[in-house]
């Protein structure tokens, strides 16, 4: 079973908007809507994907989730949005009213910081309630966003929170692999392998040692969608060179085990 973890999907009439706006600067290799992201799960032979729901203010925290809700749940996770600006309460009815099952958080897009104490009770929240949390991390935008982001607060939070099931993006650290490896590797949070426009950028022997330190059964498979192709990041985990069941752990088994997809 193949389960990619880091699939950004919109509303038709956002996912065309968003088409000019090219987050974080990276165009939008395809068309972010949910029919595309079917498609492109079903050319990749993808069985099972987070669909990820972002709200970039308080304002549309309560239609994210609703959107995000509607998504067909025999193909993908509903992982849902908060916001530090609504009460906790707040944050967990809307997760709540719509079904949702996760959450992503986003330091760029949402302007919230990692290291923000309100952030923190709201993790704390899902934490109690079982609801695991995939979060950017590193850089990606100005020099105050990268920051909001840095692997070293993540490392605090995970500390902090020892129940919380938290799954970093970008392997702890995008465009600071230095800082993840530094905080993050070796941590108790589940590493995702996306790598905007490709993980096959990097450096293979330095991914595989950095892999085998976390522990592979801790690393779990994302692309990034619609920003990276997914059927070319499945092909850049699989010429790693690791091993079969090491492979097979990272592309589906180890997220299928720690949430119980089945």
């Amino acid at each position: 079973m193949i389960v990619d973890c880091h699939l950004h999907v919109w509303p038709d009439h956002i996912a065309d908007a968003m088409q000019a706006q090219r987050p974080s600067g990276m165009p939008l290799r395809f068309n972010g809507k949910l029919s595309g992201l079917l498609e492109s799960m079903d050319q990749a032979g993808i069985d099972k994907g987070f669909a990820l729901g972002v709200g970039i203010k308080p304002s549309v925290v309560a239609r994210t989730n609703e959107f995000i809700g509607t998504v067909p749940r025999d193909r993908l996770v509903p992982f849902g949005t908060v916001h530090p600006e609504l009460p906790v309460e707040e944050n967990l009815r809307h997760l709540q009213d719509n079904g949702i099952v996760g959450v992503k958080l986003h330091p760029l897009f949402q302007e919230l910081s990692l290291a923000d104490p309100r952030v923190e009770e709201i993790l704390a929240a899902l934490a109690e309630a079982g609801i695991p949390v995939i979060t950017h991390v590193g850089a990606g935008g100005d020099a105050a966003a990268n920051e909001r982001g840095g692997p070293h607060h993540l490392a605090r939070l995970a500390k902090a929170l020892p129940d919380l099931t938290l799954i970093a993006c970008h392997f702890g650290g995008y465009h600071q692999l230095d800082e993840a490896e530094e905080h993050v590797v070796g941590s108790s949070v589940l590493l995702e392998t996306s790598w905007p426009p490709t993980v096959g950028d990097l450096d293979k022997e330095r991914i595989v040692a950095l892999i085998r330190r976390h522990g592979a059964d801790r690393v779990v498979y994302g692309s990034d969608w619609p920003m990276a192709d997914p059927a070319a990041e499945i092909a850049a985990v699989r010429s790693l060179g690791l091993t079969r069941e090491e492979e097979d752990g990272i592309l589906g088994g180890n997220i299928a085990r720690v949430l119980g997809i089945s």
